[in-house]
Order: structure tokens, then sequence, then C-alpha cells
């Protein structure tokens, strides 16, 4: 009988983003070819890259460590990150500076964790007023 692990919303997150915040760091060029951007045509991202696994992996390590009301206001701050992301990879799609097939991969990442914030704040609220 296999066993079953559950893990809650935020807890995924957080792990994700701690996930992609290392591959960003050691490996920028690889990370960013695989969300679909040209690290060849752009050098300059691997230099980005590193900055976005930095921010990524700190974000994930407080939020997955913290508890009550410091994790409510981290998820917030992790829904407003990926929001401005969502915004951005809206924007670069206007503008025609990354494909089609990138930009649909980089807000669409980001819109899956705004949704996975928001869900994992409204459980936690119904959560709190049937205590």
């Amino acid at each position: 009988m296999a066993a079953s692990f559950k893990v809650d919303p935020v807890t995924g997150l957080s792990l994700g983003r701690i996930a992609i915040g290392v591959g960003a760091l050691a490996a920028p060029s690889t990370t960013a070819r695989v969300l679909g951007l040209d690290p060849v045509a752009n050098p300059q991202l691997g230099y980005m890259g590193r900055m976005f696994g930095a921010r990524e992996i700190a974000l994930g390590a407080v939020t997955l460590v913290s508890r009550g009301p410091l994790r409510r206001n981290l998820t917030a701050v992790g829904i407003a990150v990926d929001g401005a992301d969502l915004a951005n990879g809206v924007i670069e799609l206007g503008q025609r500076n990354v494909s089609k097939l990138a930009s649909g991969m980089l807000i669409g990442a980001a819109a899956g964790a705004v949704g996975s914030g928001l869900a994992a704040l409204v459980r936690g609220r119904s959560r709190a007023q049937v205590s």
C-alpha cells in the first residue's frame, strides 16, 4: 500500500520557490533556457537570474519556516511578487520582447502561484473562522 504525502499550498509554493531559486542561482543560463528565454542573445540574464534566484530562495525559506500571522503575511508578499511577475509577463508579451511560448510559460507559472497563494489564504481564513 502506497503512503500518501500531503503538502499544504503554502509549503508547496515555498518549496517550489526554493527549487527554482537554487536552479536560477546555480545555473542561471540553463534556468533561463528552461523558461523559454535566450541567454545567448541576452548575456545579462545570468546576472538577473542569480538576483531572481536569491529572492526566490529567501522568500521561500522564510515563508517555509514561519507560522501563524507571519506566514499569512509572507504568503501575501509572495502573491504580490508573483502578481508583479504576472504583470511583467503580460507587458513583455505585448511588447514582443520574448516569444509567445516563453510568455505563456512565465505568465502561466506566475498566475498559478498567485492562484495557489490566494487559495491558501482563503483556506487559512476559513479554518480560522471554524476554530
